[in-house]
């Protein structure tokens, strides 16, 4: 009986068991991969050793520099946009637009009242025109009848 169970382990691990097989194909896997691989991850990683002693040499200076520069930029742009500001404020404040049609409404007050009183003077010169001349042709006539009875 142990030998048939020996037996039908046997035909078992050969029917089911594919770790040998496995084994030796991720073996051939690993043998064809590096050898078409060569040695590029190794010249990869000594190119980006080279790029980045050459950043932290050369380029680190240039940043630090552009950053001074940038944060003076920005200092002057705040500066700016505040005067921007200010003058929106004021201009809102000062409204030309606004400031003439104020304008324009009261010179056509004072015109109107100008035109007002210059109608008011012009007919109080009339009223007395006419009295004037309501008198003197009163006196005339008083004085043409009194010349008419002395005449007589």
């Amino acid at each position: 009986m142990s030998a048939i169970i020996k037996d039908a382990g046997d035909i078992w691990s050969r029917l089911f068991d594919h770790r040998p097989f496995l084994s030796g194909e991720i073996q051939y896997f690993i043998k064809e991969f590096e050898e078409k691989r060569s040695d590029r991850e190794v010249e990869n990683l000594f190119k980006t050793l080279e790029t980045v002693s050459e950043i932290k040499d050369n380029q680190i200076d240039k940043v630090f520099s552009s950053g001074k520069e940038l944060k003076d930029l920005k200092c002057q742009l705040d500066i700016a946009i505040d005067r921007c500001d200010s003058i929106i404020e004021n201009q809102s404040q000062y409204d030309t637009a606004k400031a003439l049609e104020v304008k324009r409404e009261l010179r056509k007050t004072e015109w109107e009242a100008f035109v007002v009183d210059m109608d008011a003077k012009f007919q109080k010169v009339d009223e007395t025109f006419s009295e004037k001349e309501n008198e003197l042709k009163e006196f005339y006539c008083d004085l043409e009848r009194k010349l008419h009875l002395t005449s007589d």
